[in-house]
């Protein structure tokens, strides 16, 4: 909270806020993925199965254009946030995506932590090898959430996936 040049205190805005593309009408402690799923492949898929077969809702969180082409830099994303949430939403293991915007700058726990608090997430999954598995950890911790570590499939990334295309063009 700051407070204003009247006295008045206000609520500082959120660093991250969601945009949802689907949300399912009775969301009960869901598994909460957060990532880019720019080229969708099959590292994706047995991933995100792999959690759903665990029983728990399945929501995915995207991260927005902005925030991918400052992470990832020119030419990424390849699809545009909103086609990505339709096509992750779209997939039978998955029960709703939304977009998470905010200033690139902000990719800490305590702020995912907060975006997904009225989520109430029963876990946080994320691949073995994530670059973020302590802050993931950490975010899981800070909501009471467990922290699903999952197989990564070697060779399967949209890195990969698009070396490969150019290479083949």
């Amino acid at each position: 909270m700051r407070e204003s040049d009247t006295g008045e205190a206000h609520q500082a805005p959120a660093p991250l806020s969601v945009r949802w593309f689907e949300r399912p009408e009775v969301l009960d402690r869901p598994v909460v993925v957060t990532g880019v799923f720019d080229v969708l492949h099959v590292g994706h898929i047995r991933f995100l199965r792999s959690i759903a077969e665990r029983g728990l809702p399945l929501v995915v969180g995207l991260e927005s254009d902005g925030r991918v082409h400052a992470w990832k830099g020119p030419g990424r994303p390849v699809n545009p946030d909103a086609e990505r949430a339709e096509t992750i939403a779209a997939l039978s293991c998955v029960a709703g995506s939304f977009i998470i915007d905010g200033p690139p700058a902000v990719a800490d726990w305590s702020a995912y932590a907060e975006l997904l608090r009225p989520l109430a997430p029963a876990a946080l999954a994320f691949t073995a090898g994530d670059r973020f598995t302590q802050a993931k950890i950490r975010g899981a911790e800070a909501l009471g959430a467990q922290a699903w570590e999952l197989p990564f499939t070697p060779g399967r990334s949209t890195t990969a996936a698009l070396g490969r295309l150019a290479h083949s063009l």
